[in-house]
């Protein structure tokens, strides 16, 4: 299967009527052909892992063309230079996100990314690093509670960031850190306790939004019951 082939697949799944809808979801439609992901990812499947067809497939620019190339690209072939490229070319939150859930946090330079992108001044690039640690948080089953101790760092470094998709990002890394299990959400708590004492709107958000759900008795209840297995 080839570029060109994927591209007249895509062009026949194509449904406009999806655009309005994305765009008030905040994402960026200029190259979207409003394709789901519950089209997307099957035919993921059918195509298989092909780091070359991914990297020509993000240089189409087509949106649902690059959310297929996250999932089809082999991060053992991901260079860091192809991350900074890719990650300088993100105009929507949702490229952003697939990239770091789907192979960004499967290559052997995540933590630096981390690192490096929390402290970035554009607004995707330095989302791109929170979700890195939604992504550690979500897909390392077997981490240990203090390899988590690391992300806390630059949460409450860059909670006062107030541009919307960065802000929802650290927020989303310290929910997804305190939903581990109870002792890591313990201390996601007190993280958040210790930002609401700053005297910032942004930072207060953050902070009283992931204690809300922490708190929450869904998450509580989930969590014990995990504890007892």
């Amino acid at each position: 299967m080839n570029t060109q082939q994927i591209i007249d697949y895509l062009t026949t799944q194509s449904d406009k009527k999806r655009l309005p809808f994305m765009k008030r979801y905040g994402i960026n439609t200029d190259h979207a052909l409003g394709i789901p992901l519950s089209i997307l990812r099957p035919y993921a499947k059918q195509i298989g892992t092909n780091h070359q067809l991914a990297i020509d497939l993000w240089d189409t620019r087509i949106h649902e063309a690059r959310i297929l190339a996250t999932i089809i690209d082999d991060p053992k072939q991901v260079t860091e230079e192809q991350m900074e490229q890719w990650a300088a070319e993100f105009n929507s939150w949702d490229i952003c996100d697939q990239c770091c859930l789907n192979l960004f946090d499967k290559t052997i330079y995540v933590h630096k990314k981390i690192s490096e992108w929390t402290q970035r001044k554009e607004e995707f690039v330095k989302r791109a690093g929170f979700v890195l640690i939604v992504a550690l948080a979500i897909h390392d089953k077997n981490a240990a509670d203090d390899f988590f101790d690391q992300f806390f760092p630059p949460i409450k470094r860059e909670n006062s960031d107030d541009r919307t998709y960065v802000k929802k990002a650290v927020n989303w890394a310290l929910r997804s850190i305190g939903k581990r299990n109870l002792n890591l959400n313990e201390k996601s708590i007190e993280i958040a306790n210790e930002i609401i004492k700053k005297k910032n709107k942004t930072a207060q958000w953050i902070a009283k939004d992931a204690i809300r759900e922490l708190r929450s008795e869904k998450i509580q209840k989930r969590l014990q019951t995990k504890s007892r297995k």
